[in-house]
């Protein structure tokens, strides 16, 4: 499915950079604490569940849609969605479908990345 708009380029900070990195050259990271083994979405230097250091770890990009809304435009519909990883964190993100009405919850997902205004590139997803 083509994009026809640009997102706004993400803020950048040191400890999501290279997630923007990974997602400029099409990868997809999230990261895994070091003590306690969890994954999870959005990135931060210390683990949300045991407060330990963390590592980048490369995620497969595939998901399911855990929750969905459909934003209806004059073009169609915005789907604004939080999308299971296979690797376990749900993340907020945007699903891109040539027919809205066909998204559903449970529905299986791969990730896509899209240009920004900036040199960047945005995680979507469009139905697997």
């Amino acid at each position: 499915m083509d994009v026809d708009f640009k997102p706004a380029a993400p803020a950048r900070n040191p400890e999501t950079a290279p997630f923007w990195d990974a997602a400029r050259d099409g990868r997809l990271l999230i990261k895994r604490c070091n003590a306690c083994g969890e994954a999870f979405f959005y990135p931060r230097a210390l683990c949300p569940f045991c407060l330990s250091a963390t590592s980048w770890l490369e995620a497969s990009g595939e998901g399911t849609i855990y929750s969905y809304t459909a934003v209806p435009t004059r073009d169609g519909a915005y789907i604004v969605a939080l999308v299971t990883l296979a690797e376990g964190p749900t993340m907020m993100t945007n699903i891109l479908a040539p027919d809205p009405q066909a998204v559903a919850i449970g529905q299986a997902v791969r990730v896509r990345f899209i240009p920004t205004t900036g040199d960047d590139a945005l995680p979507v997803f469009v139905p697997a």
